[in-house]
Order: structure tokens, then C-alpha cells, then sequence
């Protein structure tokens, strides 16, 4: 078993018997993980949104990239925001509004960050709407029961890897095929 002290920063990876369709091989990026609960943000999931619309909508202006997307975060609060990037200028981990989740990734959560963020985009940038939460020792039964695997984060994977190529990305890291999973009970 997996010591809940390694889960974050982490990733998460839903594995086919995990039934909710919010985590269909779903690759989860690890937030946080305690005795009161856990958190994190599925990275591999693009929702129809474009960041500009989504920008526009609350007043603000997107200067990236037109095609980019608004990816979705998790089920929980769907309206909420989350702006996941490598750290950069003014949005340095410790300022306001930012945390460092790992040396290559930071996460924004203030529309202050996200204004600065939005109007001179890094390369390495997402935009999220939801989270993923898990109340105290949920997530810990749900890995009992095998619905997620862990391993190690890596930046290259969470922001250069296409996301339909991401599970099987991730699954392959750790030495497995995702050809030889399958659903099932196992055997007693």
C-alpha cells in the first residue's frame, strides 16, 4: 500500500474498475492529501469550453494560444477555478494566490493571478474548472479496493502530453500495459 504521505504531490490513476464516469482513465494531479481529506485535479480531461470564452465571460482577456482549452478539473464545484502552470514572474510560488505543488509546477487560485497569468501566458499553462476531493479515508478505501494507482509526477507528462495519450502514458511509466487491464473481480 501506498503511504498517504507520498499521495501528494502525485498522480493518480483510475484504473477500469472505477465506475464513475467523472474518472473514466482519468490521470489525477495530486494537490493535497491528509487526515482531513484529499485533493487534486484531473489534468487529462478537455472539456468543449476555449480558455478565451471563458475569459470574456468574466472579464478578462486570454493571449495565449487560440486553440486552447478549458480542461475539467473533477465533479466538485464545477464553476471553480484553477490555473495550473510552471512558475513564472509575478505569479512565483509563495506570492499571493500561488502555491508550489512541485519545482516545475505551481498552482494560481486568485483572479488576480489569473488576470496576470492569462494576459502573458508561460508555455506550460492549464486552466481548470473543478476539483477532485475525497473526504477523510475515502481515498485510502478506494485504493484498497484498486481503483487508482500512483506514481510519480512528471511536468513533461502533465503539460506535454496529448490527453488522450495520457493514461496510457502514465499506465506505461509504471511498467504497465494498459492492453492487459481489463475489469474484473480478481480471484479468490
Amino acid at each position: 500500500m501506498v503511504e498517504s504521505a507520498n499521495l501528494a504531490p502525485g498522480l493518480l490513476l483510475a484504473m477500469p474498475q472505477l465506475a464513475d464516469p467523472n474518472f473514466s482513465r482519468a490521470v489525477v494531479l495530486m494537490i493535497e492529501h491528509g487526515e482531513q481529506g484529499s485533493f487534486g485535479l484531473v489534468i487529462n480531461h478537455p472539456s468543449p469550453s476555449k480558455a478565451t470564452e471563458l475569459l470574456e465571460s468574466i472579464e478578462m482577456s486570454w493571449r495565449g494560444e487560440d486553440a486552447a482549452v478549458v480542461w475539467a478539473g473533477g465533479p466538485v464545484s464545477p464553476s471553480t477555478g484553477w490555473v495550473l502552470h510552471e512558475p513564472v514572474g509575478v505569479a512565483q510560488p509563495g506570492a499571493g494566490g500561488t502555491i508550489e505543488i512541485t519545482s516545475t509546477i505551481s498552482l494560481s487560485t486568485s483572479p488576480d493571478r489569473l488576470r496576470v497569468i492569462a494576459n502573458q501566458p508561460p508555455r506550460n499553462v492549464r486552466l481548470l474548472l473543478g476539483y477532485s476531493g475525497w473526504g477523510p479515508g475515502q481515498l485510502a478505501q478506494e485504493m484498497a479496493r484498486g481503483a487508482w494507482l500512483h506514481t510519480a509526477v512528471d511536468p513533461r507528462l502533465v503539460f506535454e502530453t496529448p490527453a488522450d495519450e495520457m493514461w496510457d502514458a502514465a499506465m506505461r511509466s509504471l511498467g504497465v500495459d494498459p492492453r492487459d487491464l481489463f475489469i474484473g473481480r480478481g480471484v479468490n
